[in-house]
């Protein structure tokens, strides 16, 4: 019997939703000219992601060294800053509302593979982070996962599961403990 067999995978056509030229050509202003500004260059960020498709709303607050996997599966509100060593591997849609605060080493995951067949094929689901959310330190958010509105996810939480608008949410799996207010 085997698991995978990973001679069996292959990337669906259209899956990254750019021409593999236009990927490699981010991937190589995001190491250089994106992630080499200084901090105080929020505007220079916001019009790089925006030239490869993003969403950027205004006031957005987005760290240089944060990685964007494919800007143009990307949506950000107004008002929302996006922290130091944040991941956002985003193989399918993220889309984050306003007057988010994102923290630092946050990971937003929208891709995976399907573990259960041999040809261990990816896949991708949306992540939504609702407005006036804050993701403290080191959590992770999986594919598919809805944050509510005004939702706090507490230091180094992993969030497999949709959370609830307005509460604290902590753990592994996070899980509300009480009313944000």
């Amino acid at each position: 019997m085997s698991y995978q067999d990973l001679s069996k995978f292959s990337v669906p056509a259209h899956f990254r939703g750019r021409s593999k030229i236009v990927v490699q050509l981010w991937w190589m202003i995001q190491s250089s000219a994106f992630s080499w500004s200084p901090q105080v260059l929020y505007g220079w960020r916001r019009f790089l992601l925006r030239c490869f498709g993003a969403k950027i709303g205004k006031n957005v607050l987005i760290r240089s060294t944060v990685k964007v996997t494919y800007p143009w599966n990307l949506s950000v509100g107004d008002n929302t800053w996006i922290g130091d060593d944040t991941v956002l591997y985003n193989l399918g849609k993220i889309s984050i509302g306003q007057n988010v605060a994102i923290a630092h080493k946050v990971y937003l995951n929208t891709g995976g593979h399907d573990y259960k067949v041999e040809s261990f094929p990816i896949f991708s689901e949306e992540v939504v982070i609702e407005d006036e959310c804050w993701i403290t330190n080191d959590v992770y958010v999986a594919p598919g996962v809805r944050i509510g509105r005004g939702c706090v996810l507490g230091a180094r939480s992993t969030v497999l599961q949709n959370m609830p608008s307005g509460k604290v949410c902590v753990g592994t799996p996070a899980r509300p403990i009480k009313d944000r207010i």
